[in-house]
């Protein structure tokens, strides 16, 4: 009887002591946890989630800036409060594919903070165009894209171009980087840009001779003591159901969150 008494005790004492797992430790141990952003530009939903879904690397939670149109929307920008340190806990990579330009200086100074303790940043497609009157951006997402006719130092800018549905050859600038690992050029119908100014720090990683894009769509650099990716593919589902953007994506979010 005092033996069972004893081994009671000592389960009850294991397992006070056992460190407790968060829900999202306890659902995927070991898996890369994203947070998803999104508002303020159409985007075919099932497609572009699904991309995320069949990534076995990853959890993801997905945040959206609030619909000016719908009267039931927060007052507050729910991606804002996700920008929080606390909040900030429960991500390891933030992957923007929004299209915003509203930003408080209160976000901006979390957003700041979170990337120069190193959270990792992974821009896609028509989110190189956030934030236009924010001049810090353009450093944190490796270019200025512009939305209006810009001067910039003096400098008439034009505004940048775009078209749909372009055949677009990809060349591979960096095989050795583990973004682009085992990948090779390849070809792929998606929207060109055309006109955006690339920062000279940054490490192209892949290239296009495409007339109707600009020659560097997508790279790698650091902010603060962030990793950070830029690719500009992934308009529809074209590039979504792609298998070199789908590797692409994976890749990307694995490096920036220090993989």
């Amino acid at each position: 009887m005092k033996k069972t008494f004893w081994i009671l005790v000592a389960l009850l004492l294991a397992a006070w002591m056992t460190p407790q797992l968060t829900a999202d430790e306890k659902a995927a141990p070991g898996k890369i946890r994203v947070l998803l952003v999104t508002g303020g530009h159409a985007f075919e939903r099932p497609q572009f989630f699904k991309l995320f879904e069949d990534n076995p690397g990853i959890t993801f939670e997905a945040v959206e800036h609030p619909d000016p149109k719908d009267k039931n929307a927060p007052a507050t920008d729910p991606v804002a409060a996700k920008l929080r340190p606390d909040a900030a806990k429960s991500y390891d990579v933030i992957v923007l594919y929004d299209f915003w330009q509203k930003i408080t200086d209160e976000a901006k100074a979390d957003f700041v903070a979170l990337l120069n303790n190193g959270k990792g940043l992974v821009v896609l497609h028509h989110a190189i165009a956030n934030y236009q009157d924010w001049e810090e951006y353009p450093k944190i997402a490796g270019a200025r894209y512009y939305l209006k006719p810009t001067v910039i130092n003096g400098v008439e800018k034009a505004r940048c171009l775009w078209k749909h549905g372009v055949d677009m050859k990809i060349c591979i600038a960096d095989p050795n980087h583990p973004v682009a690992r085992g990948l090779k050029d390849f070809d792929i119908l998606d929207e060109s840009y055309k006109g955006y100014d690339v920062r000279p720090d940054v490490k192209p990683l892949l290239t296009t001779d495409q007339p109707l894009n600009s020659p560097t769509l997508g790279w790698t650099h650091t902010y603060g003591k962030a990793r950070v990716v830029y690719l500009q593919l992934g308009h529809d589902h074209t590039a979504y159901e792609n298998p070199n953007y789908r590797q692409l994506v994976a890749q990307a979010i694995s490096w920036t969150a220090g993989k």
